[in-house]
């Protein structure tokens, strides 16, 4: 609706960058939920197959989960720059 509204009043920069925004971070919220959906999957299958490893294992998906979360902060940021800085 927002989009279409821009479009219509002549505003097409304004709204490819609003469509921009919302592709990056839908895309990067997209591959981090698949991500974390991995690590976690990986680590109860792990933890079954093994699970006087599961101390061990823990620290390590912990870790893999900071770091793919990350991913969607990274995505935040570069898309709020790209709608700041194009003109």
């Amino acid at each position: 609706m927002l989009l279409a509204t821009l479009v219509a009043a002549g505003n097409v920069i304004k709204a490819g960058k609003a469509l921009g925004l919302a592709l990056g971070m839908g895309l990067g919220s997209l591959g981090a939920g698949i991500g974390i959906g991995t690590v976690f999957a990986s680590m109860i299958q792990s933890v079954a197959r093994q699970p006087e490893l599961r101390g061990e294992l823990q620290g390590i998906m912990w870790l893999g989960f900071a770091l793919t979360e990350a991913v969607v902060f990274y995505g935040l940021v570069g898309g709020f720059l790209g709608f700041v800085l194009v003109s």
